[in-house]
C-alpha cells in the first residue's frame, strides 16, 4: 500500500473522528442545556417546554406567556394562577388544579387532561381544540369564545358556565352536564351531545347543525332560536311541556326519555 495513500486516510478518519466528537459535544450540550431550562424558577415567559414538572405547586403565580409545551404537569396545582397566553399545547395536564386561575388565550391544543380541574378559573378565547378533557370539571368557568373543537369532553361538568360564542363542533360531549350554563351562539355543529344535560342553560342562537342528541336532556329549555336542529334530532332527545322548539318543529306524542340518561 502507497504511503501517500495509508496517510490520506489517516487525515480522512481524523477528520471524521473530530466531526463525530464534535457532534457528540454538540449533542451534549443541547442535552445539558434543554435539562439546565427545567431548572429555570418560575415565572412570567419562562420555557418549560418538555419539562417533567409533575406534583410542582405554583399556586397564586404568575406564570403568563409560560411555554409548558409537550411537558409533564400531572398531579400539579396552579390554583389562582395567572397563565395569560400560556402554551400547554400537547401537555399532559391529568389531575391538574387550575380553579380561579386565568388562562386567557391560553393553548391547550391537543393537551391530555382527564379529571383536571377548572372551576372557575377564566378561559376567555382559550383554545382546547382536539384535546382530551375527559371527566374534567370546568364548573363556573368564564369562557367566552373559546375553542373545543374536536375536544374529548365527555362526562365533563359545565355546569354554570359562561361559554357565549365559544365553538364547540364536532366535539365529544357525551353525559357533560351543561345545566344553568350560558350557550349564546355556542356552535355544537355536528358534536355528540348525547345524554347531555342542558336544563337551565340559556341556548338563545346555539348552533345544533348534525348534532347528535340521543337522550339529551331538553326539559324546560326554549329553543326557539336554536339554529340547524330538525325533527330528528327532537324526536330522539328529551324534553317535556315546557320545552319550546323552533317554528316547524313539534313535540314527539312521547319523549323517549327512559330515566337512563345518567
Amino acid at each position: 500500500m502507497r504511503p501517500d495513500y495509508v496517510k490520506a486516510r489517516g487525515r480522512s478518519f481524523g477528520k471524521a473522528w473530530s466531526l463525530l466528537f464534535g457532534a457528540a459535544l454538540a449533542f451534549a450540550a443541547c442535552g445539558g442545556a434543554a435539562e439546565a431550562k427545567c431548572q429555570d424558577a418560575p415565572g412570567p415567559g419562562i420555557d418549560w417546554a418538555g419539562c417533567s414538572k409533575a406534583r410542582i405547586m405554583l399556586t397564586g403565580e404568575d406564570l403568563s406567556g409560560t411555554n409548558f409545551q409537550r411537558s409533564l404537569l400531572t398531579l400539579s396545582d396552579f390554583s389562582g394562577s395567572k397563565m395569560v397566553g400560556a402554551n400547554l399545547s400537547e401537555t399532559e395536564i391529568s389531575r391538574t388544579r387550575f380553579e380561579k386561575a386565568d388562562l386567557s388565550k391560553a393553548d391547550f391544543t391537543k393537551a391530555l387532561g382527564w379529571r383536571a380541574n377548572f372551576a372557575g378559573a377564566v378561559l376567555v378565547e382559550a383554545n382546547f381544540s382536539s384535546s382530551d378533557m375527559n371527566r374534567s370539571n370546568f364548573a363556573q368557568v368564564q369562557a367566552p369564545g373559546a375553542n373545543f373543537q374536536k375536544a374529548e369532553l365527555n362526562r365533563s361538568d359545565f355546569s354554570g358556565a359562561n361559554l357565549e360564542r365559544a365553538t364547540m363542533t364536532k366535539a365529544e360531549l357525551a353525559r357533560v352536564i351543561f345545566q344553568h350554563a350560558k350557550l349564546p351562539g355556542v356552535d355544537f355543529s355536528y358534536s355528540n351531545l348525547s345524554r347531555a344535560h342542558l336544563q337551565g342553560a340559556v341556548l338563545q342562537d346555539a348552533v345544533m347543525t348534525g348534532s347528535y342528541l340521543y337522550l339529551t336532556q331538553l326539559a324546560g329549555l326554549d329553543l326557539t332560536s336554536v339554529k340547524g336542529l330538525t325533527q330528528a334530532q327532537v324526536d330522539i332527545a328529551c324534553g317535556d311541556a315546557q320545552t319550546r322548539l323552533p317554528a316547524g318543529l313539534t313535540a314527539p306524542r312521547t319523549w323517549p326519555c327512559s330515566g337512563e340518561e345518567d
